[in-house]
């Protein structure tokens, strides 16, 4: 009946207004819950990091994703600079991945700009890398600013390709210190052109920016110099060298050795230069130079036919501090100048022992004219005489902490390897100082049980104890901090014969340091995640690093 519809549509009346309450309420539960979802979801990416070495300064994840095409189109403008290079071309982490194709005009692109006027003051490798769901944008005022973010993106892209998409996000980014380099010593063992080339492509991978190249010592003479070809007819030879432990006294009884030419060492320094990094050579005096004086004998103390060292260690040969000898010196530096464009030139002076000069009447003498108070003071004259040259030529020195010893030059700079006390005792007299202790950067050190590990130098230096190391001493008072320049992994090469071996040495340390370098390293278990993710790379590379660095304790146990 009548009475009957109209309750009826009542009731439903009433019935659909309940349901579309209940469809509010739930629209705005799934808004709430898609919110909550992906808040979650960006606290995750966040939490983790992403799988980046050096990790950042700043980044702050999106929304939304940028899906990874077959093709990305390249633009860039700059206002400043015409022949400006963009090197996106080199890039280690993309091999056989992504294929960057300039001028595409379909699917995603990458643009290149520089960053609005500066409201704060700036590092000159700042960069912002913006990704957008079909575009990314890198800013940066520098060349080598835009180098770094396509390093960035490169990881970004290798770790992510498998996915499809990268997150959305902003990156803030520059480095904390200038000076983040890494050692190779050539003269123990000898490493050909192409390995050289791999050496610094690695650094590159990890924007590291110095390449600090030791190329002479009592082993083995190894850059040639046009003035004095036996340099490397002779020095560059020895008649056999150790093996095994050192204590074993132990030979192989094969003539061994290898140089660079000048056309070599210019391919390798333009090669460098593409990669923005500067190669700092490392030509040693006064002492660690038997090789030079097997080579030409009158630069001795003795004047006696000596052989290039066979064994490893230091010894009493030491260029004689006569007219003739900085003559020498100064011509080969000529042209090593001619050959490295590095402000900095690296002198050595370490372990130089004195014993000779005790005896010699030429060193005797001079200490006499020059009123010098002891043989250390003799060094510290060598050094300045050898200072002055260089910076009339618009260079600078930079040594081991033993040339404090007896006085330091003017304008030297100081490498600390023993210990911070060197680095300490520079900084506070205003000098600049590269930090490389061997408790911490030594990478010819164990780094793990010596009873399961290759034959090394000794020490032990773990991935997580070269990522522990804090660059600025904290005896330093804040005015002489700014003298700290940075730091460097070291790698001698006594025991370390292949390039294969030096990979190993190397490969995890070389992360845990550019991330010290870069100021970003803070927990180690997060780093140690983002270290795995890196491992395919490697492998596809062929990079025979350890596997187990990361995993070993910050210190051994003591038996």
């Amino acid at each position: 009946n009548e009475r009957n519809s109209r309750k009826f549509r009542h009731k439903m009346l009433f019935l659909s207004f309940k349901i579309k309450n209940i469809l509010h309420d739930m629209k705005k539960f799934w808004i709430y819950f898609t919110i909550i979802s992906y808040s979650s979801f960006i606290d995750k990416i966040s939490a983790q990091d992403l799988p980046l070495i050096p990790y950042p300064q700043k980044v702050e994840i999106k929304s939304g994703y940028f899906e990874i095409p077959k093709t990305i189109s390249i633009h860039h403008s700059f206002s400043k600079s015409k022949n400006d290079k963009i090197s996106f071309t080199f890039n280690l982490f993309n091999k056989a991945n992504i294929i960057f194709i300039k001028n595409s005009k379909k699917n995603s692109q990458i643009t290149f700009g520089l960053l609005p006027p500066k409201i704060e003051e700036r590092h000159q490798d700042f960069y912002v890398i913006k990704i957008f769901p079909k575009e990314i944008i890198i800013e940066s005022e520098s060349e080598k600013g835009r180098f770094y973010a396509i390093n960035t993106l490169s990881q970004l892209f290798s770790y992510y390709q498998a996915k499809g998409s990268i997150p959305c996000m902003e990156i803030t980014d520059s480095p904390k210190f200038q000076w983040r380099g890494m050692h190779l010593d050539v003269s123990r063992h000898f490493f050909p052109k192409e390995f050289i080339k791999k050496y610094i492509d690695y650094l590159a991978m990890y924007k590291m920016n110095t390449f600090h190249w030791h190329l002479t010592d009592d082993q083995g003479w190894r850059i040639e110099i046009k003035k004095y070809p036996k340099l490397t007819e002779v020095g560059a030879w020895r008649a056999r060298s150790m093996i095994g432990r050192y204590k074993d006294d132990q030979y192989e009884e094969k003539k061994y050795g290898g140089f660079y030419t000048q056309e070599d060492i210019k391919e390798i320094v333009k090669y460098a230069s593409e990669r923005h990094i500067t190669i700092v050579p490392e030509i040693e005096m006064p002492g660690h130079a038997s090789a030079a004086i097997a080579a030409y004998p009158e630069l001795g103390c003795t004047g006696q036919q000596i052989k290039v060292a066979e064994k490893w260690g230091v010894f009493d040969d030491i260029f004689c501090p006569k007219e003739e000898t900085f003559t020498f010196l100064e011509n080969v530096l000529k042209e090593v100048m001619h050959l490295f464009p590095s402000k900095i030139i690296h002198i050595g002076g370490d372990e130089a022992p004195k014993t000779q000069w005790k005896t010699n009447e030429i060193a005797q003498a001079l200490i006499k004219k020059e009123g010098l108070k002891d043989e250390h003071e003799l060094q510290s004259y060598f050094i300045q005489k050898i200072e002055k040259f260089l910076n009339k030529h618009g260079r600078e020195i930079i040594g081991w902490d033993e040339i404090l010893e007896g006085g330091l030059a003017p304008n030297a700079r100081v490498m600390s390897w023993r210990g911070e006390d060197g680095g300490i005792a520079a900084s506070n007299l205003s000098h600049e100082v590269v930090m490389t202790p061997g408790g911490y950067c030594y990478f010819d050190h164990y780094q793990g049980n010596p009873d399961s590990e290759p034959i090394a130098f000794g020490g032990y230096t773990s991935t997580e104890k070269v990522y522990s190391y804090h660059v600025i001493p904290e005896k330093l008072t804040e005015d002489k901090k700014k003298f700290v320049l940075g730091s460097q992994g070291n790698v001698w090469t006594e025991y370390i014969t292949t390039p294969e071996q030096v990979e190993y040495m190397v490969f995890p340390r070389i992360t845990a340091l550019s991330e010290v370098l870069w100021g970003t390293s803070t927990d180690f278990s997060n780093f140690k995640i983002r270290v795995q993710n890196h491992y395919p790379i490697w492998e596809k590379l062929k990079i025979n690093f350890n596997k187990e660095s990361i995993n070993q304790p910050l210190n051994l146990p003591k038996k």
